[in-house]
């Protein structure tokens, strides 16, 4: 799906405030993986996903995109972010990024919906109205009987639940959640968890999953990544990741990297 080849990212480079944020990056993701991606803050995670994104164009290296219809990896990293929108979709941790507050449910959905549709001119008739209630049931939220209501009236669960159906409503085949779940309670965090697998599952979408929860990191998904100071330091595969602990990554950590890794909130999660 994604193929990341020798992939750097230098900020400011020649100046006293040089900073390697990623470092020789050779990361490939199939079709249908779930990838937990973990490491501590300022490890490089939040980077890499830009790069992918497109927001950063990389100081070195090449970025290429699987185009299943034609069997073909075709070269992205120059593509403009927008372009990549198109196919690539992200969700942030503030649940509030994700929709327009001050627009109503129903104008939300319909911006979502139009998306790719060039030169097409499309009405939120009643039809329309009926299909996006026909989505928004699959949350449970009892949002399908609020589209008139502005989205800045729903609480930070209900408006990430909405961005994750918004999002993959659009298509993207590869979805980069960057700690998505991390600034909700714990019963809409398992909530969003739950749509979040159930959406993958139903839409086959390739999926990237920042987390600092370890046991989130090793419960979910079919691969683990770990970062640390701009390089991909573990690469973990299904089976393997099925007899991992959270001790045992701290031990893997504290053997490559010949230090202790000090990140309470990774730990006590």
């Amino acid at each position: 799906m994604i193929r990341i080849e020798q992939v750097d990212m230098v900020f400011g480079a020649g100046t006293p405030d040089e900073n390697v944020a990623l470092s020789n990056i050779n990361l490939t993701i199939e079709a249908g993986d779930f990838v937990t991606l973990i490491g501590s803050n300022g490890a490089g995670k939040s980077t890499l996903y830009n790069v992918i994104a497109g927001s950063y164009i990389p100081s070195k290296g090449r970025i290429f995109l699987r185009d299943e219809k034609y069997q073909t990896d075709r070269e992205i990293t120059k593509e403009a972010e927008y372009k990549r929108a198109h196919y690539i979709g992200r969700i942030f941790q503030n649940p509030l990024l994700g929709t327009a507050g001050k627009m109503t449910l129903a104008d939300n959905m319909m911006i979502c919906h139009k998306k790719g549709y060039k030169g097409l001119k499309i009405s939120l008739n009643k039809r329309m109205r009926e299909r996006f209630q026909e989505q928004l049931r699959v949350l449970d939220m009892g949002l399908e009987n609020r589209l008139n209501d502005n989205v800045e009236l729903f609480s930070g669960g209900q408006r990430q639940a909405l961005t994750l159906l918004m999002t993959v409503m659009s298509r993207p085949g590869f979805l980069l959640l960057d700690e998505h779940t991390a600034a909700l309670d714990p019963r809409n965090a398992e909530i969003i968890m739950g749509l979040t697998l159930r959406f993958a599952a139903e839409y086959r979408l390739t999926v990237m999953m920042i987390t600092h929860n370890m046991a989130h990191a090793l419960k979910y998904g079919n691969r683990l990544l770990m970062m640390d100071r701009g390089e991909i330091i573990l690469n973990i595969g299904d089976t393997e990741k099925a007899k991992l602990t959270t001790d045992g990554i701290v031990r893997r950590f504290r053997d490559i990297k010949n230090r202790e890794l000090a990140n309470d909130e990774m730990l006590l999660n």
